[in-house]
């Protein structure tokens, strides 16, 4: 859906600003004319010319908004481009509803259908939430938690849910380099997992509860900070449930639950950590799939998972913590 908006407005800005191109070139020609004193000879053809645009009134239409095309496609090809989250798979950083703006300069300035990098400038860093091409189907916006870079040597524990992350390649004193990671005690989160049975179809739901609260058929989930190197951000893990690692991504010559990320590649994780899809399943994120980071939050709206808002969230606008 976004590379088809993408492309539409691509063919809507050239199409209209090639009419605006030949209005002006029009215009010049009609006063060219004037100064030479040719106007006279030609106004019956100029008489036909108004007549056309009087019939063809979507012509002077077309040419006022390619201006303000033009103006959108820059924005949001190289400056900032709106993205709503969908899912929770990256609670309780982002809710669902949110309405954020992804920085589209800062991994590159990309050309907005190929996605081919024109100007570098800059990579990712470990802690980045960065919206992403799907690797599996590029036509799907991901956002995820950048945790491993080119060369990381990253490991998942499904037992204590806790990350390690070194350089898989040996530094000049012949050891790895280890990325300090640190985390705080689970303590009970105030979100809750909860299931909701509708006309024989299990629906599965989030619910901001406080923790002296009780759902029927609900999952209190737990929470902690996560300090990925100077990078500080929360997550939900669900307790006692462990993931099944046989579903894992298994790269070649690896067991289940380590990945060494290769050059030009990323791996990206949710901070909902038992609720995400990422390359625990999936493998990496290729560089070039990589749309922008995630910046601040410019609406937010009460929602869940594939329903209609019930209400706004004026309090979650803002930078994105």
């Amino acid at each position: 859906m976004a590379n088809m908006f993408a492309l539409i407005l691509v063919i809507a800005t050239l199409v209209t600003g090639i009419l605006w191109c030949i209005n002006l070139f029009k215009i010049n020609f009609s006063r060219r004319l004037k100064s030479g004193g040719l106007l006279i000879q030609t106004s019956k053809v100029l008489e036909k010319q108004s007549l056309k645009s009087s019939i063809f009134s979507w012509y002077e239409s077309l040419i006022t908004i390619f201006p303000v095309l033009a103006l959108v496609l820059i924005i949001r090809s190289f400056i900032y481009e709106p993205f709503q989250i969908p899912s929770g798979s990256v609670m309780p950083t982002l809710f669902i509803g949110d309405f954020i703006l992804v920085e589209k300069f800062a991994y590159g300035l990309k050309e907005p259908l190929t996605q081919q990098t024109l100007i570098p400038t800059g990579h990712p860093k470990h802690g980045d939430l960065v919206v992403f091409k799907y690797p599996l189907d590029p036509s799907l916006d991901y956002i995820k938690r950048v945790i491993g870079l080119p060369g990381d040597k990253v490991t998942y524990n499904p037992y204590s849910k806790e990350l390690t992350v070194s350089s898989a390649i040996k530094s000049s004193e012949s050891c790895n380099q280890i990325l300090p990671i640190n985390y705080t005690k689970n303590e009970p989160s105030e979100w809750i997992q909860a299931f909701e049975h509708n006309n024989g179809i299990n629906r599965s739901v989030l619910l901001h509860r406080s923790v002296d609260r009780k759902v029927k058929d609900g999952y209190r989930m737990n929470e902690r900070q996560e300090i990925l190197g100077t990078v500080v951000h929360r997550i939900l893990t669900m307790p006692d449930v462990q993931d099944v690692t046989r579903n894992y991504y298994r790269q070649p010559g690896q067991p289940y639950g380590v990945w060494i990320v290769p050059k030009g590649c990323y791996f990206m994780m949710g901070d909902n950590r038992d609720n995400s899809s990422d390359s625990r399943y999936w493998g990496f994120v290729p560089e070039r799939n990589l749309v922008g980071r995630a910046t601040a939050i410019w609406m937010s709206f009460e929602k869940q998972e594939g329903q209609w808002p019930t209400k706004l969230r004026l309090n979650r606008i803002g930078s994105i913590e």
